[in-house]
C-alpha cells in the first residue's frame, strides 16, 4: 500500500491504502499546522489502519503550486521517509488533484486556488478513461487572462477571491465547487499512479523541489526592497 500526502493548501491530509476508494484518510485543517501535525497525524492514520511503515511500499505527495510552508513540510517528510526506507516516489500538482476530485470522464476541469497579489493559480485538465490531458499548464494567472481563453472549461474548481470566482463562473456558466469536495486530497493521489497523465515518478529525490509557484511573501518583499533576487531564491516573481 502507498502513503499519500497532501499539504499544499491550509487543510492538510494524508490517506494510506491502493486505491482512494481503499483508504484510510486523515484531515488536519489550519494554517501553520502542517509542522507539528504532520508526523502524529502519519502515525495515527498508520495505528488507524493496524500497520506500521514496513507496509508502506510508496509515497505519492501533492507538490504544489500552493502554500509555501505546507509544501516544504511536505516535501521534507517525503525525503526523509525515501531516505530512510528507500521508498519510491510520486509526485502530482495540488491543481490536478483538485480537479480529479470532481473529474467526469470526458470534461474539462479548470481548476484555481488563491495566489494573492491579485492573482490565481490555474491549470485545467480534460480526463478521458485512458488518459489525463492537461490543456493548461499549472502556472500565476491573472483571472483576466483565464476568461480570455478560446474554450471555457466543463467544470470549475478551487478556491479563489469573491472578485475572482465571480469572473470565472461568468465565463464558464458554472458554479465553482469549493471545499470540502473542491478541495485537494490526499486519497485522490492514489488513483493518479500508474495513470497516463497522471503522478510522475521522481528519480533523483534528494535534487527534487516542489512546485511553489512563486517566492514566499518574505521573498518577495526582500526582493522588492533591494530591486534584485534573492540568491538561491526559490520559486518564480511571477
Amino acid at each position: 500500500m502507498r502513503l499519500a500526502i497532501e499539504t499544499a493548501t491550509d487543510r492538510a491530509s494524508v490517506a494510506l491504502g491502493s486505491s482512494a476508494g481503499d483508504t484510510v484518510e486523515r484531515e488536519l485543517p489550519g494554517a501553520r499546522r502542517h509542522a507539528a501535525g504532520l508526523l502524529p497525524m502519519i502515525e495515527a492514520l498508520l495505528r488507524e489502519a493496524g500497520v506500521t511503515l514496513d507496509a508502506v511500499t510508496g509515497l505519492v505527495l501533492s507538490d504544489g503550486p500552493g502554500s509555501f510552508t505546507g509544501l516544504r513540510v511536505g516535501a521534507a517528510v517525503a525525503k526523509a521517509l525515501v531516505q530512510a526506507r528507500g521508498l519510491p516516489l510520486w509526485t502530482a500538482p495540488s491543481l490536478l488533484v483538485r480537479a480529479a476530485g470532481v473529474a467526469r470522464e470526458g470534461r474539462t476541469v479548470l481548476a484555481v486556488t488563491d495566489a494573492l497579489r491579485g492573482e490565481v493559480y490555474a491549470a485545467a485538465y480534460r480526463f478521458e478513461a485512458d488518459r489525463i490531458h492537461q490543456s493548461l499548464a499549472p502556472s500565476v494567472y491573472h483571472a483576466e487572462r483565464l476568461v480570455a481563453g478560446p474554450r471555457a472549461p466543463d467544470l470549475l474548481v478551487g478556491q479563489v477571491s469573491d472578485s475572482a470566482a465571480a469572473m470565472l463562473e461568468a465565463w464558464a456558466g458554472v458554479r465553482i465547487i469549493g471545499p470540502p469536495d473542491g478541495a485537494p486530497h490526499a486519497r485522490i493521489l492514489l488513483d493518479l499512479v500508474h495513470r497516463p497523465g497522471g503522478a510522475v515518478r521522481v528519480e533523483a529525490v534528494q535534487d527534487w523541489e516542489p512546485n511553489y509557484g512563486r517566492p514566499a511573501e518574505a521573498q518577495a518583499r526582500w526582493e522588492t526592497a533591494h530591486g534584485r533576487p534573492l540568491p538561491d531564491s526559490i520559486g518564480s516573481s511571477g
